[in-house]
């Protein structure tokens, strides 16, 4: 089986040296056998990209955060843990996805933008590629909020108010939150709810 030439760890090289992939091209990849189920790789900006290694503290903080997430979400939302949504030349995995509807809302599909309220990253190797690659995918498709679980700094980073057509884009407003404080669930312009932050961070 031939490997994949244009799989690149985080942070991307030169771009120029690499060739763009299309969501099609992407998926007959898979078709084909050239990428596997549970390999680690996700479509970035139309590049096959090789997702970080999950440390300890990034299982640990997956674990409560599956956990604790769900049972703060009203009805009307449900949560999707690793799996891909569609943005357009980008088919990133998030961590978690917070998605509008029930289980049955995307059957057949993969989620796409309209359907996503809240992606959520957990971040200790990849902290750098997530502020700066994941948060453009997310802002560029709109997404109203980012978090990012921060194991390095021991905070979650909240962003909010995207900005699509920003060169780049990115997100207009970033609130950190620290043990000893909890994090505001918004859901289409709506608190629902809080988490403490120490809740997610081991």
């Amino acid at each position: 089986m031939t490997p994949l030439p244009t799989a690149l760890p985080p942070p991307y090289p030169d771009f120029a040296s690499f060739r763009k992939w299309s969501a099609a091209d992407y998926h007959k990849m898979a078709d084909m056998g050239l990428i596997l189920e549970g390999d680690p790789y996700e479509l970035i900006e139309g590049y096959v990209v090789e997702k970080p290694m999950k440390g300890d503290l990034h299982e640990s903080s997956m674990r409560r955060l599956t956990i604790r997430l769900p049972r703060r979400l009203p009805g009307g939302y449900v949560h999707q843990i690793q799996g891909a949504v569609a943005l357009g030349e980008s088919e990133p995995e998030p961590d978690v996805a917070v998605l509008r509807g029930d289980e049955t809302t995307c059957d057949g599909r993969l989620p796409a933008a309209a359907d996503v309220a809240v992606v959520i990253e957990v971040s200790d190797s990849s902290l750098g590629y997530d502020r700066l690659h994941k948060s453009r995918v997310y802002a560029r498709a709109g997404i109203p909020v980012y978090w990012i679980v921060n194991l390095v700094d021991g905070q979650v980073e909240v962003y909010s108010d995207p900005d699509p057509a920003a060169n780049p884009p990115a997100y207009r407003t970033r609130t950190d939150y620290r043990p000893g404080q909890d994090v505001p669930i918004t859901l289409d312009g709506q608190v629902v709810g809080a988490i403490p932050a120490a809740d997610l961070i081991p």
